[in-house]
């Protein structure tokens, strides 16, 4: 199988945002800049979050989306406060390609398997949040990892392809945001016992990480943003010169979406070509 790159732009308002623990946003730039530069540059496919939105109870990204499908071809998933086949609907007529649901399918399960009738199991994007808990278990959490739930994540991950999901985001609140790497155990625990792909997410700091969590993990793609965003503020510098990073920045270890597939490949991980990287290469 092919492993899948996927930038993730988490969104606040107009800007794109890192924080740690998915707190202490810290403002980065324009999200439309990030995106059209990985796809340029080769990326499989971009994943935008509005980290907001169940906190407001309203995703602002669709303005956003509009803009980016008209010059991005690549699958574009959209995430973040999205409550209703109504929502979902919307997301996709301004340009997405996917939906990512966390929040809304665990205070209701059956709109997974609405929303897989209504518009295609491929569409739907289920997303588990995950924090460790001391007995090893890991509990899933919404609202962008605020409000704990109670469910176990790696039965909630069954529930949810077994009611049509096309695909898991899995990402550890654990590491997301510290580039101390992905959560390995959480993702091959799921990974493991579902039929469907998993995309792992929550903590790569260095090429290294993409690696693990692809070999040991068994990820199916992985989704990162930190290793990418510093990356770009590096060759963008004049353009970003208040972007710096800050405590997160100078922990990660930057790369490109080249510099990552290049590795991957030579290490017999198979990567899609696309032709902007021959072009930008």
């Amino acid at each position: 199988m092919t492993v899948r790159i996927i930038p993730r732009l988490d969104i606040k308002g107009p800007n794109l945002v890192k924080g740690i623990h998915l707190e202490g946003l810290r403002v980065l730039g324009q999200p439309e800049d990030f995106a059209r530069f990985y796809y340029e540059q080769g990326a499989d496919e971009l994943l935008y979050m509005d980290v907001v939105a169940s906190l407001y109870q309203r995703n602002s990204l669709l303005d956003i989306v509009a803009r980016t499908s008209k010059e991005i071809f690549i699958p574009l998933t959209v995430g973040g406060g999205l409550r209703s086949l109504e929502d979902i609907r919307a997301a996709l007529r301004a340009g997405a390609d996917k939906v990512s649901l966390n929040t809304a399918v665990i205070a209701n399960p059956e709109l997974i398997r609405q929303a897989s009738e209504t518009f295609g199991s491929s569409t739907i994007v289920v997303s588990i949040e995950a924090i460790r808990k001391p007995d090893g278990r890991y509990e899933a959490y919404t609202d962008n990892g605020r409000e704990h739930t109670g469910l176990d994540a790696v039965e909630w991950a069954l529930r949810a392809a077994e009611l049509g999901a096309g695909e898991l985001l899995v990402t550890s609140i654990d590491r997301e945001g510290t580039a101390k790497g992905y959560d390995i155990e959480l993702t091959r625990k799921i990974a493991d016992q579902v039929s469907i792909p998993v995309i792992a997410c929550g903590g790569a700091g260095a090429l290294a990480h993409v690696e693990d969590v692809i070999r040991q993990g068994h990820a199916d793609a992985v989704s990162l943003a930190s290793v990418l965003h510093y990356e770009f503020l590096q060759r963008n510098a004049a353009a970003f010169p208040n972007a710096s990073g800050g405590e997160l920045g100078s922990r990660v270890q930057p790369a490109s979406l080249k510099q990552i597939k290049t590795q991957l490949t030579h290490h017999n991980i198979p990567c899609r070509i696309h032709s902007t990287e021959v072009l930008h290469a």
